[in-house]
């Protein structure tokens, strides 16, 4: 697999993730109008798949039962159910059967990204996949294949996308496993507070094997499983403080819980180097400011910042103010972003 493939996860909810996600997705392809990207939303509430699709006001939600409703199903719950019957097997398939070009429903998506829309479909699927993971079958690790799913539907992309972007649900499902299995590198959202350090603790612990109580978890666990079949972990690339950055700036009281969180990376990084694609927390750390109002109004519309105008707009019957000073803060931070993956 050619493609540079990262994932957007955090196992706690709240973070801004899908919101970021689509803001920096969409930053990234606009830095980069001559690379083929990907976005592949692995999360049944599929909130990154309508913003891409329309939003609240233009008809996302339409648009991707629309999709879900194609025949086959035009989503990752369409694919993973074609993958059921023979879940141990690479069978023949086009994946441009469940690619959807979101251009073509919300034309303010730079044209050169590409979907495979979320599902509900996910949440019912997931006993089933988890149980044919744990299934015994001589001479097959039957995890390792159906945590390649994913790698799968890369692999019949072989040239076709630079870049893939995994939008995860804050879980760790068998779903999530299977995204994270696949992903190169981690883009982790966290809110000043201490249930954001507390997650980024949990996620490090989920992927990595960190501070694990027992050994017995330690031979079951992902990053165990993974290691023992030869495939390499993803590394974390990117930590997101997300809605941080107030009118004069970070307050104190935020600034000393994410002082907390860089600590605790800081001694990761001499501990274990071999988790991060930085070396240094000024490369693997990044301030989004509180996209207030202009967030709000981008996220109702479907639109990419660089699109939204500024001025008075009509939201389910609301009138609210964009002001440009905070549009162009806004897009100044997430442009900001986006040039760091």
């Amino acid at each position: 697999m050619s493609a540079t493939v990262y994932a957007f996860w955090n196992n706690k909810g709240g973070t801004g993730k899908t919101s970021l996600c689509f803001q920096s997705v969409c930053s990234y392809a606009e830095q980069n109008p001559d690379k083929k990207i990907l976005v592949v939303d692995v999360c049944p509430q599929a909130n990154v798949s309508e913003l891409f699709l329309g939003g609240l006001t233009n008809n996302g939600s339409q648009h991707l039962l629309q999709r879900q409703g194609h025949v086959p199903r035009a989503s990752i719950g369409g694919y993973f159910q074609s993958r059921l019957p023979a879940p141990f097997q690479k069978i023949p398939f086009n994946p441009w059967e469940y690619i959807t070009d979101p251009n073509q429903y919300n034309s303010s998506i730079p044209s050169n990204i590409k979907l495979v829309a979320g599902d509900p479909l996910l949440e019912l699927q997931a006993n089933a996949i988890n149980t044919l993971s744990n299934t015994q079958v001589p001479g097959t690790d039957t995890w390792i294949a159906v945590i390649d799913w994913l790698k799968d539907f890369f692999d019949g992309l072989e040239g076709e996308f630079d870049t893939i972007f995994l939008d995860c649900n804050p879980s760790f499902s068998i779903y999530t496993q299977i995204a994270l299995a696949t992903a190169q590198r981690l883009v982790l959202p966290v809110m000043a507070d201490d249930s954001s350090r507390r997650a980024i603790q949990n996620a490090l612990s989920l992927v990595y094997g960190f501070s694990l109580p027992s050994s017995i978890y330690q031979s079951h666990a992902f990053h165990a499983k993974l290691q023992r079949a030869g495939r390499p972990l993803p590394k974390v690339h990117l930590i997101a403080k997300n809605r941080i950055t107030q009118y004069m700036g970070p307050a104190s009281a935020y600034a000393a819980v994410l002082a907390k969180i860089e600590a605790d990376i800081s001694q990761l990084l001499k501990t274990e180097p071999q988790c991060f694609t930085f070396n240094t927390l000024v490369d693997g750390f990044y301030e989004v400011r509180d996209l207030q109002t202009t967030g709000v109004v981008a996220f109702a519309k479907g639109l990419p910042i660089s699109k939204l105008k500024q001025g008075k707009q009509n939201i389910g019957g609301h009138r609210v103010q964009v002001k440009e000073q905070y549009r162009l803060e806004c897009l100044d931070a997430i442009e900001g972003l986006a040039a760091m993956l």
